[in-house]
């Protein structure tokens, strides 16, 4: 059941982590953007306008869904182990405590997939929408909600699978 549940998981924290990586590309061409045209338009002493509203909101919600779609794939190796706590320890324990480290993210991301669903469903009722682009703040939040799970869900599958011998630990 781990291994489907695997099989299954692995290509969509993929492609979670390349989605994340297209988004800190377009990040990276709209603040270039955004300071080509404030550079123009001052050097022009406000002649040539061609500035845009919502570049800061794009790369402030740009960069939230880039951390948490990027965290779900990392989750497995994102311990560091301390050689000297753990250099008499045998490889099947020293996988079976990262595992229960690992066991940390479950819960934390538990707990803000639903503070997210929370804050969405909030943000619906409020009507809250960004400043300047007027876009819901309910969508942000059901989208990191929805990643959050998905690292709930990678963090139980990798920690269950570290604990049971399933994966070698990476030093």
């Amino acid at each position: 059941m781990l291994n489907r549940i695997s099989h299954w998981l692995y290509p969509l924290t993929r492609s979670m982590h390349f989605i994340a990586g297209i988004i800190l590309v377009s990040m990276m061409f709209v603040t270039l953007a955004d300071i080509a045209t404030r550079s123009l338009f001052e050097m022009t002493s406000g002649s040539i306008d061609l500035t845009f509203i919502g570049g800061v909101e794009l790369i402030k919600y740009g960069l939230l869904i880039t951390v948490f779609f990027c965290l779900p794939h990392s989750v497995e190796r994102s311990q560091v182990m301390v050689d000297l706590f753990t250099n008499q320890l045998s490889e099947r324990k020293k996988a079976a405590l990262h595992g229960f480290f690992i066991t940390g993210y479950v819960f934390l991301g538990l707990a803000m997939s639903y503070q997210f669903y929370l804050s969405a469903e909030d943000a619906l009722m409020t009507h809250e929408t960004t400043q300047d682009l007027q876009i819901s703040v309910a969508y942000f939040y059901w989208i990191i909600s929805a990643a959050s799970a998905v690292l709930a869900v990678a963090a139980l599958v990798s920690s269950l699978r570290l604990m049971f011998g399933q994966v070698e630990v990476k030093s």
